[in-house]
């Protein structure tokens, strides 16, 4: 019998997905586990996968649609189906049939998404005048849709057996059609989509204010210099500087606990775990993958740890249970070479910490100028559980810590 392709649960708080592409052709073999559809969600993207050993028998949905959890995307005939490897006909006594009709093909479809063509080839509209919205530039029902508000009245069917000469359908958004070639429009993914609003959410609702300061890594870039050989050699990773400012963060996190906390209505919860966010920039966006109870690990532990997040971050392989929770979060824009920035917070916690490119400055040293290497830190937070004064010396301690690498070890 046929099964029904549905959207799995999506992970706690997501309840809508939009598919990304068709892995697979109404027509094709598949076998339990084979990816069928790629989903794009608001935090990870993930593939829906074959239950049982079958044909495609049936795509409901295409590139760029909304999809709900439990919604029908598509259906698998029975294994009866699945054409015999020595070539002799198999055991049903029928292929695979749509269950709903097709529309006559229509010109240029090649590029459109299965219910594109279709609406296509009910409302006469031809497909090779559209330029479309969807991953890879396939274009969507909603261009479509958009085609036909402004199409003449009088467009005809355009068929296999009577082909008329094509007509370019005036579009709804005329940026995608630029003549010069100046400008293209893109649908922003979900993903893009929810990081506008969560970081346009965080600046509306919370108080938000920086502070500044500057750290001295001058023993820090000693440490990693004597320590980098034996510790490759003894652990397999490499020492890096996030596991120096994540111990520094854990440390002033708990001299200042109100930084590792989060508003719930009129109710402040304060965490005594510390699970450290850490950002990594990705094609989308930014992605913050969380290093759980980060206190407990050792310096070879969080940097093994955040090579992992980053790497499956980079290939897109990152679950909802890398993502979710976190109790404060570091993001490191000096990989890209910014000097200074305001980092955004990244609700619901209140804290943030920026760290930046390390540059070689004049600074006053026992009243001797010296040349050393520096790097600016910034701090957001939210003002309306954190005072100014706690902000600072909150990013003072961290500050003091790095300077003193060995303190790290008993505070950090």
């Amino acid at each position: 019998m046929p099964a029904e392709i549905r959207v799995p649960a999506l992970g706690e708080s997501v309840v809508e997905a939009t598919i990304g592409r068709w892995l697979k052709n109404v027509g094709d073999a598949v076998v339990v586990g084979d990816p069928l559809v790629s989903l794009e969600t608001d935090k990870v993207d993930m593939e829906v996968a074959a239950e049982q050993t079958g044909v495609l028998a049936r795509i409901d949905k295409g590139a760029g649609d909304t999809v709900a959890v439990g919604e029908v995307l598509g259906s698998l005939s029975g294994a009866d189906s699945v054409p015999a490897e020595n070539g002799s006909k198999p055991q049903a006594t029928s292929a695979p049939v749509p269950v709903q009709s097709q529309p006559q093909p229509v010109a240029g479809s090649a590029q459109a998404t299965p219910v594109a063509r279709r609406l296509a080839g009910e409302e006469g509209i031809d497909l090779t005048g559209l330029l479309g919205s969807g991953p890879g530039g396939r274009i969507t029902k909603q261009d479509v849709t958009s085609a036909r508000t402004v199409a003449a009245p009088t467009a005809q069917p355009v068929t296999a057996t009577s082909p008329v000469a094509p007509t370019v359908a005036p579009s709804a958004r005329p940026a995608l059609a630029s003549l010069d070639g100046r400008e293209q429009r893109i649908r922003m993914s979900r993903r893009r989509q929810t990081i506008a609003r969560r970081l346009l959410d965080a600046q509306h609702t919370a108080a938000m204010l920086t502070t500044f300061n500057e750290v001295d890594m001058t023993a820090i870039m000693e440490v990693r210099k004597r320590r980098k050989d034996s510790f490759k050699e003894r652990h397999g990773v490499g020492l890096g500087f996030m596991s120096f400012f994540t111990k520094a963060t854990i440390g002033a996190l708990k001299a200042y606990p109100r930084l590792n906390a989060e508003i719930q209505g009129d109710e402040i919860v304060l965490k005594s775990y510390y699970d450290i966010g850490i950002a990594v920039g990705v094609d989308e966006g930014l992605v913050v993958p969380v290093v759980r109870d980060a206190d407990r690990k050792s310096f070879a532990q969080i940097e093994r740890e955040i090579g992992e997040l980053a790497g499956r971050a980079r290939g897109n392989t990152l679950t909802l249970s890398d993502l979710e929770g976190g109790t404060f979060t570091i993001t490191n824009g000096g990989v890209y070479g910014s000097l200074l920035s305001t980092p955004i917070l990244n609700s619901p916690q209140v804290g943030i910490l920026g760290m930046h490119k390390i540059e070689e400055r004049p600074i006053a040293v026992a009243g001797q100028v010296v040349i050393r290497p520096m790097m600016y830190l910034a701090m957001s937070y939210d003002h309306r559980i954190v005072d100014g004064s706690e902000a600072v010396r909150f990013l003072v301690r961290i500050k003091e810590l790095l300077e003193d690498p060995e303190s790290l070890l008993l505070e950090g």
